[in-house]
């Protein structure tokens, strides 16, 4: 039996050796790791799934806080949903799914924040409402396939800038 827990229940050398076998362990090279560079997770809103009869972690989904930064240098707060891992010998069985599907229902309505996500285009716009419609004149701090920078607004609905980097958010 899978269960979704919270991912401050899991002890955290588990989680990077999740991290490492889905990602790699030259995993802390890529962009999104800059994108967040040091930021805490947020700890309500990153969950782990485990299999309750074994007592094994199978998955983990973690969230940032992370701003775009518009022309004018105003920072407009987003959040960061990944990495979400499964370890490769269960991937395709939904638990990635179940971990977002318990995100979302995580996010409060009245929350204006809009989620921002590297990740499969066809997957989380299908399932999860994430596009890459509004991303387009976005930067990151280190290369990108602009096509998998995906964003799902906040249910508010305000609107961002065209144009902006992205990167941790700095109060």
């Amino acid at each position: 039996m899978t269960s979704i827990i919270p991912l401050a229940e899991i002890d955290p050398q588990l989680v990077e050796a999740l991290l490492d076998s889905a990602f790699g362990t030259d995993r802390h090279e890529r962009t999104a790791y800059k994108l967040r560079e040091g930021m805490d997770m947020l700890e309500g809103l990153s969950l782990a799934a485990v299999d309750e009869e074994k007592h094994e972690l199978l998955g983990s989904i973690q969230c940032w806080p992370i701003a775009l930064t518009d022309d004018e240098g105003l920072q407009h707060p987003m959040i960061m949903v990944g990495p979400v891992a499964v370890y490769p010998d269960l991937q395709r069985e939904g638990i990635g799914r179940a971990m977002m599907a318990a995100l979302l229902k995580e996010i409060q309505p009245e929350d204006p924040l809009p989620l921002v996500m590297i990740g499969d285009p066809e997957y989380y716009d299908r399932f999860f409402g994430f596009t890459a419609e509004a991303t387009g004149g976005w930067t990151l701090p280190g290369p990108w396939e602009p096509s998998r920078l995906l964003m799902r607004p906040g249910p508010s609905g305000l609107p961002l800038p065209k144009t902006g980097k992205l990167g941790p958010w700095v109060r």
